[in-house]
């Protein structure tokens, strides 16, 4: 039996953290599934969290000291491991962090990438290593471990709602091998299929539309006015002047117009994930299948491979 990786406690809060509640499940004979058990979270948020992947919620921590008997510990060290959480991020992005804690509602462009919190580790390398590629190990780890920590709003029962507007390229231009993008899309397909986060494909035939070149990321609240951010691959700028984001918002309903329905933009995600799985490269859709109509009519079933197109890694 291969011997399991072990977890370094000194790499950060998020890791001891981590350390501590495995050590203590597996001192009190429990099952990654055992300890979830009557609670709302599943086990691959558990093993996350003792990787020092994912932030512990508040409502797990305190079934999780219920649990083990460990009289609130991990209930009162939350709040460490959500400072802790900014390891790995940006100085600019700070304050983006603690305004997603607080988000009732998330909607989102990217013109060209998969979002942050959907990424898997091996498209956060490739990205990191693109703007960074003299980045040390043990640096690069840490924006990695960052990024998946903020999984949670996508994934979370009490996340925010998200609604996430995609360019078409993003899928049939690949930054990954085939079977590494075949797992990223297909982790896309499952979160979006909780039916938390909505998502909607722009095509490359839409014509110009709002934010062609730029990110957007609005962000409203219960008891507090809205704000957008948008980045560049070094900065970031967040935007609360309340006649600015309105005229933002505006445009990002006229993108959201120019974009498939939220059905068919699912299926074609399934379609491409499935392409890099055969080894095989999507075919561009606007190139291929001009039109919508044509995709929300296909029955994506045919054997021969469809619009996927053979190509040499």
């Amino acid at each position: 039996m291969a011997r399991r990786k072990g977890i370094d406690g000194s790499a950060g809060v998020l890791n001891l953290y981590g350390k501590e509640l495995r050590w203590k499940r597996e001192a009190a004979g429990l099952s990654l599934e055992k300890l979830v058990e009557g609670s709302f979270y599943g086990k691959s948020l558990l093993s996350d969290i003792e990787r020092g992947q994912r932030r512990m919620p508040l409502d797990l921590a305190r079934h999780v000291d219920r649990v083990l008997g460990t009289d609130g510990f991990f209930e009162r060290h939350c709040e460490d491991v959500r400072r802790a959480r900014k390891d790995g991020h940006a100085e600019y992005f700070s304050d983006v962090l603690e305004l997603e804690e607080q988000a009732l509602e998330i909607e989102e462009w990217n013109p060209r990438l998969i979002p942050g919190p959907l990424q898997l580790e091996p498209y956060i390398r490739a990205i990191v290593l693109a703007a960074y590629p003299t980045e040390p190990e043990e640096s690069l780890a840490a924006k990695v471990a960052g990024r998946r920590s903020r999984a949670w709003l996508f994934e979370d029962k009490d996340s925010p709602e998200n609604w996430v507007i995609l360019h078409e390229s993003v899928l049939w231009e690949p930054i990954l091998p085939p079977d590494e993008m075949a797992e990223q899309l297909a982790h896309l397909v499952e979160v979006l299929r909780r039916r938390r986060t909505f998502t909607q494909l722009v095509l490359r035939n839409a014509g110009a539309h709002p934010f062609m070149a730029s990110p957007a990321r609005f962000m409203t609240f219960a008891d507090a006015p809205p704000v957008m951010y948008t980045e560049n691959m070094y900065s970031g700028q967040l935007i609360d002047d309340p006649l600015l984001v309105k005229q933002y918002s505006k445009a990002y309903g006229r993108l959201r117009a120019t974009g498939l329905d939220t059905e068919t933009s699912l299926r074609l995600i399934e379609r491409a994930a499935e392409c890099y799985r055969n080894g095989k490269q999507p075919a561009e859709v606007a190139g291929h299948f001009p039109g919508a109509a044509l995709w929300r009519k296909s029955s994506y079933s045919n054997e021969d491979g469809g619009n996927c197109v053979e190509v040499q890694y």
